[in-house]
Order: structure tokens, then C-alpha cells, then sequence
């Protein structure tokens, strides 16, 4: 179970909520990513992730997958493990180049960030590594960061911060791109799509994963040379959907209605697909059984 550390920050948090109405951004992204996952673990992954989650989660990853976001004004230090800025237009990641935080500590962005909490969860198990590492909050991060690298934004340019600093109208509001990607699309698709129903949208992405994108879905888990993890591919799948799509057609001051939004839609789903698939491929090679591990 979490520790104290993780009850604290918690309890925290939902504090702030009931003072300010607080709640993280991203939220139904992260939820969809983190319960299309759930339906694709092993036995053994589900069990260990049962074990790791506080016992008020009622064994749900789904319901904790926004907690880092929820945390970050308490945990200072991990704003920066969220994102990945990338040279302005040259819609290209490269880990040594990219992978560090304003003040240039290396390995403190998103992708450093799922390669250090799947070594922590790898040590499972290992009485000095449970002493040292909190593995609920390691696999909370996990969960979340892999939902974040897939969203593109999150791979943006330095120089708009991801698209924070481009104001943009979504048709009559004002807000910027990033929370246009983070938000707004997943909103709106779901009062015109969906009902208001964040499980039909779910239910209607894990249909595409069984039949719409079958033939892709296989790949979508693996990684080079049978590595547990491998991150830097999405995120440059990432950097490469935010310059074709989230950045085109999006400049400051400008009107984003029905052509960006039903052109885009169908990208975001595919991520949110993506991150939940790839999810639960890197829990399952990490809580593999020494059997399973044996056999393969």
C-alpha cells in the first residue's frame, strides 16, 4: 500500500478541492486511458496493481490516473515530468536534446520520468527497494506520464509551451490550444457524440481497438530489442501529430469550430487508444510472473 507520504498529499488535495472547486485538467483523458489499460492486463499484472492501490480505490486504476496532476502544487518537483519541450518547427524529439527541466536537470521531463517509475516498479518485490521507493506513487506517475506523452501537446515547442501561450477561441470560449488538447475536444465529443457519457466514448475506442485499428494494435506494445519500456517513440509520434495537426490551423487569435474539431477528434481518440494499449503492455512485461518470464 501507499504510504504516509501519499495519504498526506491525498488528503491534501482534496482539501483544496472542497475550499476552491480545484480539480486537475485532463482528467476524462486520463481516466479513458488508464481504464482501457485495466481491461488489458494479465492476472498477474491485475493482482500486483490491486496490491499497489490504496484500498479506497476499491482496486479501480482508472479512479487515481489524475492524482499527479492533482499534486503537482504539493510536489514541486514533478511540474516538469508532465511534458517534454521540443525545438520550435522542427517537429523532431530527441531524448539526450530534449529530455530536461527549464533549469537544464537532465532525465526531468516525461520521458525520463516513465523510465525511472518503471524501474522502481520493476523492483517489485525487493524488501530494499520497497523501503526506498513508494510504489503506489510510482505506479500513479507511470500510469498518468504514459497518457501524457501520448497526448501531442504535451511533445509541443518550447517557445509556446506546448501551446499554452497560443489564445485561441474554441468556438465562443477563450482559452488556449493546449487546454484545447487536454480538454475541450474530449468535451465536446462527448456532449455531441456520446451523450455526456465518458464510459460510451470508452466503450466506443475499445470497439475500435477490437476491430477499427485491429491490424495495428499488436505493434502498438512492443518494444526494440525487449525493452520493458521504450517512451521516445511516442513521444516523437507525438511531436510529429502536434506540427500536422494540433498546431495547423491553430494560430493565435483565431476560431476553432466543426472543421478543427471533427478533423481532430478522430487523433485524439487514437492516442487516448494508444497510451491505454501501450499502459498495459508495460505493467504486464513488469508484473510478469518469473514463470511467464521464463516461458518467454
Amino acid at each position: 500500500m501507499g504510504g504516509n507520504g501519499f495519504l498526506l498529499a491525498w488528503r491534501f488535495v482534496v482539501l483544496l478541492q472542497l475550499i476552491s472547486g480545484v480539480l486537475g485538467w485532463g482528467k476524462e483523458g486520463h481516466y479513458a486511458t488508464c481504464k482501457i489499460a485495466e481491461e488489458l492486463l494479465t492476472e498477474d499484472a491485475k493482482a500486483v496493481v490491486k496490491h499497489l492501490l490504496p484500498d479506497y480505490a476499491g482496486g479501480d486504476l482508472a479512479s487515481l490516473c489524475s492524482w499527479p496532476d492533482e499534486i503537482r502544487f504539493h510536489y514541486h518537483w514533478s511540474a516538469a515530468l508532465h511534458y517534454v519541450d521540443t525545438p520550435d518547427f522542427k517537429c523532431n524529439y530527441e531524448y539526450c536534446r530534449d529530455c530536461h527541466d527549464s533549469s537544464g536537470h537532465k532525465d526531468m521531463c516525461v520521458t525520463g520520468a516513465i523510465y525511472n517509475y518503471t524501474r522502481q516498479l520493476e523492483a517489485v518485490g525487493d524488501s530494499y527497494a520497497i523501503t526506498n521507493y513508494n510504489l503506489t506513487e510510482a505506479l500513479l506517475f507511470l500510469s498518468h506520464f504514459v497518457g501524457d506523452v501520448h497526448q501531442p501537446l504535451h511533445v509541443g515547442f518550447t517557445g509556446d509551451l506546448g501551446g499554452n501561450t497560443v489564445i485561441v477561441h474554441w468556438y465562443r470560449r477563450k482559452t488556449n490550444l493546449h487546454h484545447v488538447w487536454d480538454n475541450m475536444i474530449i468535451d465536446s465529443a462527448l456532449k455531441t457524440f456520446y451523450q455526456s457519457d465518458l464510459s460510451q466514448m470508452i466503450q466506443a475506442i475499445q470497439r475500435n481497438i477490437t476491430d477499427g485499428w485491429s491490424n495495428d494494435v499488436p505493434s502498438w506494445g512492443d518494444c526494440a530489442s525487449n525493452k520493458t519500456v521504450c517512451p521516445d517513440p511516442y513521444a516523437s509520434e507525438s511531436i510529429k501529430l502536434a506540427c500536422k495537426y494540433a498546431y495547423r490551423n491553430a494560430t493565435p487569435g483565431s476560431t476553432l469550430t466543426d472543421g478543427y474539431f471533427l478533423s481532430r477528434l478522430p487523433i485524439v481518440e487514437k492516442r487516448l487508444a494508444q497510451a491505454g494499449v501501450r499502459l498495459a503492455a508495460i505493467l504486464n512485461r513488469v508484473f510478469a510472473s518469473p514463470k511467464q518470464t521464463a516461458r518467454e
